[in-house]
């Protein structure tokens, strides 16, 4: 999180040095305005890296994946200026641009450090708008990039081990983007000369929207960029410059981002509907803190049970209603994984695992954990030890704990602590991405769902979370009677058409958000919905559900085979598809809020990749974050599994009515 912190204030500080350059040569005198201008630019790019990255080429793949990293590499540039009035220009940069850096060290299995950098370089164009919003010197820009690769080079370095220097495998040729930032031009040539010379110096932030240099893996780069320009221009005087001097415009101070109000209502509110949902299972039996035993609320059967189980039973004698029961009856399905494990080893006697045991700063503790496991396995399954291997690490290969957290780390803890479950035995995984996926095959389950998603009266508050310290809704209805719902503080709320609806069977209302700004002024904004009520027992709906590790959106990629191949399929036409992303409650809302908003939207742009691809029409999609969002949440936060699970992107498929 603290990454975000430091973008903001190395934006503050370099867009308050080019307001205050902007007032200092804005107070020069009038001078001959060149439409046309030319120059270079040189600067320095400091770049940021998130994401995971462990497969470098073909020929090596690192034991522990790296996550995040930066570094500071050089940009140089030829541009050209258009500047036919004082606001309005475009410009055009042709550059190299270089957004090389070092992944943060981390140890691998041997308990060595290892360090990964890189060198890897574009040939970039970058077209974008110009805008000098007061009419002086100080101006924005903003546009797309395109970015072509020209060096691909890393350096992998291990304690112990022989340094690799390599190339990067599945590098993209071609990269698109998008930046914007800020300058100023400084004159530096006498006022009457007919060609014109400036400083301009420049500040910019480039997305890692796009920003992905490979096809593989979920490194992902963004960048500030910082530098100076030097360009000149020539053109005809019609009179001599005269000496007078412009007054001094100081920038004005922004106003506070109005809010934009809108509902989202169904026309008609299902009550019910039935589901047939492919639940994930977690690859991972989590240990308390201070406890290598495995806890009780895992099932732990004697041998006369399990010798009785089968994971078919699963299926039954859980809670019925989707939406208030599903955490429980989810969680009786996955706490019996040792179990379900036994049950698939036994039925596939060909298939082996390897269990990974991690426990902070101890090893020999990872493997205790994880031979724990084993003798469950082995003394009430029977399974043969031969088939199962025990290795034992500080942390896992994907962990929550980063080098340098500092807040919520008994959570972060919590989740490192566990015993990983990892084969390579098509009976026991559930394919997603390939052969190194890790999860294990799902299971499946028919329920009824009380009021679902597209049930929901949705309200969002755009701009809420910076201008209002909280909003309410009320709901009024054709006879006065007035709902109240909230406070809220996020950007969007929820409340289920049958609670507005009560009793009656259809209505029509007026919607108002009353918002408090941050100095105590009372907004208000208003909208309308009508609701009717529907319960079709027939209809049947599908969820599948996907899974992320701390902190990551990128990881969507690794779905893309199973959501074009396995979900996208079952999407009938002019059928209706939601998607709603989830997080746990570690970290910033604001910053939950846009991680589950980015794994929602990745979702659905691969889906509707697929359905283009198939010929697929009509479907209408629903796409919503909730971030943290308790109300929303499918599971609690207690246990470390629960919050695993709400790192998660729920689809659900809903035929034609």
């Amino acid at each position: 999180m603290s990454s975000y912190h430091i973008v903001k204030q190395k934006k503050a500080v370099a867009f308050s040095i080019l307001f205050f350059a902007a007032a200092i040569a804005n107070a020069q005198v009038k001078r001959v305005k060149p439409v046309w201008w030319f120059g270079e630019s040189v600067a320095a790019n400091f770049n940021t890296y998130r994401g995971t990255t462990q497969m470098l080429n073909s020929s090596l793949t690192t034991p522990t994946a790296f996550h995040k990293g930066s570094g500071v590499k050089p940009y140089a540039s030829l541009l050209a200026e258009y500047r036919p009035g004082k606001i309005w220009g475009g410009m055009l940069n042709v550059a190299y641009d270089n957004r090389g850096g070092k992944f943060d060290q981390v140890m691998a299995p041997c308990n060595c450090p290892a360090d990964l950098s890189t060198n890897i370089g574009y040939v970039t164009v970058e077209p974008s708008l110009r805008v000098a919003p007061l009419g002086n010197a100080f101006y924005i820009f903003a546009g797309p990039t395109l970015s072509f690769n020209v060096t691909k080079k890393f350096t992998y370095t291990q304690d112990k081990q022989t340094d690799v220097h390599a190339e990067w495998s599945d590098v993209r040729k071609t990269v698109f983007s998008a930046q914007a930032g800020a300058g100023v031009d400084i004159p530096i040539s006498a006022k009457a000369s007919t060609t014109q010379w400036s400083l301009s110096p420049f500040v910019s932030f480039l997305t890692d929207l796009g920003r992905d240099p490979r096809s593989v893996g979920s490194w992902s780069v963004y960048t500030i960029r910082a530098g100076m320009a030097l360009k000149f221009g020539t053109a005809k005087t019609t009179a001599p410059a005269m000496a007078i001097t412009d007054p001094v415009i100081l920038p004005a101070v922004a106003a506070a981002k109005e809010v934009q109000f809108s509902v989202r209502a169904p026309k008609v509110v299902p009550l019910n509907r039935q589901v047939k949902e492919t639940f994930p299972l977690r690859n991972s039996v989590f240990f308390d803190l201070g406890s290598t035993a495995i806890p009780n609320r895992y099932v732990m059967l004697s041998p006369s049970q399990a010798a009785a189980f089968k994971e078919e039973q699963l299926q039954q004698s859980q809670p019925d209603n989707l939406s208030n029961g599903r955490s429980a009856r989810q969680l009786a399905v996955y706490h019996n994984i040792l179990n379900i494990m036994g049950d698939r080893l036994r039925s596939n006697p060909q298939s082996s695992v390897t269990l990974t045991g991690a426990s902070d700063k101890d090893p020999a503790e990872g493997k205790t954990l994880a031979e724990n496991v084993k003798s469950y396995l082995v003394s009430i399954f029977g399974i043969d030890p031969s088939r199962i291997v025990t290795v034992g690490r500080d942390k896992p290969v994907v962990p929550s704990e980063q080098p340098g957290a500092v807040n919520e780390l008994v959570l972060l803890r919590e989740g490192d602590r566990r015993v990983d479950i990892e084969s390579s035995s098509k009976e026991l995984l559930l394919q997603v991405g390939g052969i190194t996926s890790p999860f294990l095959r799902p299971v499946q389950s028919t329920t009824v769902q009380s009021d679902p998603l597209d049930s929901h009266v949705i309200f969002s508050a755009d701009g809420a979370s910076e201008s209002l310290d909280s909003w309410t809704v009320e709901v009024k209805d054709e006879q006065g009677n007035v709902q109240r719902f909230g406070p809220y503080t996020g950007e969007q709320a929820s409340v289920p058409g049958k609670t507005i609806l009560g009793n009656n069977a259809q209505g029509n209302y007026t919607i108002s958000m009353l918002g408090k700004t941050k100095t105590g002024t009372i907004i208000r904004k208003e909208s309308s919905v009508s609701l009717m009520k529907m319960e079709d027992p027939k209809q049947e709906g599908l969820r599948y559900s996907i899974l992320f590790d701390f902190d990551q959106s990128k990881t969507i990629a690794s779905y893309e085979k199973f959501l074009t191949d396995v979900v996208a399929p079952l999407v009938p036409e002019n059928g209706t598809v939601i998607i709603h992303g989830h997080t746990d409650i570690i970290g910033e809302e604001k910053y939950n809020q846009t991680l589950s908003n980015n794994r929602a939207t990745e979702a659905k742009q691969i889906i509707e990749r697929a359905l283009s691809a198939r010929g697929i029409k009509g479907v209408k999609f629903e796409s919503y974050g909730f971030g943290e969002d308790t109300g929303m949440a499918p599971f609690e936060n207690n246990l470390a599994e629960e919050r695993f699970y709400n790192r998660s992107v729920i689809i659900d498929i809903i035929p034609v009515k």
